[in-house]
């Protein structure tokens, strides 16, 4: 399996399996993140968060190709992150304005 963020590599035929996307929540130690909020005093880049988020996020990337190399488990987290989801507020808004505004079916 080839993880990428694009849909085209020159070369390869991909299969597209859908959109990916994890995340891992990290703090610092104390000492980080009183340094860290006096750099906010001043402004500039808090060069240790933004390799905290990177390291996070190779961990999640990691997480995820772990677990779709499990396919009961990535078809179990599938299925309940499916059965979890509900309606958008937006597609709620959406519907409403094809009901009430467009008069156009969108069932």
């Amino acid at each position: 399996m080839i993880l990428v963020t694009t849909d085209y590599i020159e070369g390869k035929t991909l299969e597209m399996l859908g959109i990916v996307g994890g995340a891992t929540i990290q703090s610092k130690h104390i000492g980080k993140d009183i340094g860290a909020g006096f750099k906010t005093l001043v402004g500039g880049e808090l060069r240790g968060y933004t390799e905290m988020m990177e390291e996070a996020r190779s961990i999640a990337e990691k997480r995820m190709v772990e677990t779709y190399a499990d396919p009961v488990k990535w078809n179990r987290m599938s299925l309940h992150n499916i059965a979890r989801s509900g309606i958008f507020a937006a597609d709620r808004s959406i519907a409403q304005y094809a009901d009430n505004i467009w008069h156009v079916p969108h069932k």
